[in-house]
């Protein structure tokens, strides 16, 4: 069971884009994957949310783990077919955030221990300027703030190397061109 959650070894360059709701991590992930020719990796939780939904039912903490092990299968497989790049729109550590802002109770070792040791190349922190647009889904627009602080936190506490994006879509793609262009040279 442990390993449903174990990422699988890979010589692909990882990136994450992390961050609260409604901060161009889906449609960054999707341009930077369309420009480099590459894979990117869906945002599960957003997936099984809106099955959830569509059968009137909320999420709850008995689906954090199931979120999280299909994150990391679809990450597993995707990682197989990917070249020697593979953008991901989350990563465990997301699901780890927010299991802790959702369900203050709530505790999986196994969550805990593969958030942070699952290893990728870079993160970019989507920063919260750009404005909250609701899409059924998304239910915390007062909460920015506290979001954008918990996930820059646990960036720091589990010292992730990171990248903030910051202003418009375009800029933010425009940054992180670089960056991965500078991870691919090397």
């Amino acid at each position: 069971m442990e390993e449903t959650l174990k990422q699988d070894e890979s010589h692909c360059i990882k990136i994450v884009l992390f961050g609260p709701e409604s901060t161009g991590k889906t449609i960054l992930a999707k341009k930077l994957a369309t420009h480099f020719n590459t894979l990117w990796v869906p945002e599960f939780s957003r997936i099984y949310a809106e099955n959830k939904a569509k059968l009137h039912e909320v999420l709850t903490q008995d689906d954090v783990l199931p979120i999280a092990e299909g994150q990391m299968a679809l990450e597993n497989k995707l990682t197989k077919q990917a070249d020697k790049l593979l953008i991901c729109d989350t990563d465990l550590l997301e699901t780890k955030v927010y299991s802790e802002a959702y369900y203050q109770d709530f505790t999986s070792e196994r969550l805990n221990k593969f958030a942070t040791e699952n290893y990728y190349n870079l993160y970019f922190l989507t920063n919260i300027d750009l404005p909250w647009e609701p899409d059924g889904i998304r239910d915390k627009p007062h909460e920015r703030e506290t979001m954008f602080q918990a996930f820059q936190k646990a960036l720091e506490i589990h010292q992730k190397p990171y990248i903030l994006l910051s202003g418009n879509l375009t800029n933010r793609f425009e940054v992180a061109v670089k960056h991965i262009n500078e991870l691919l040279k090397k």
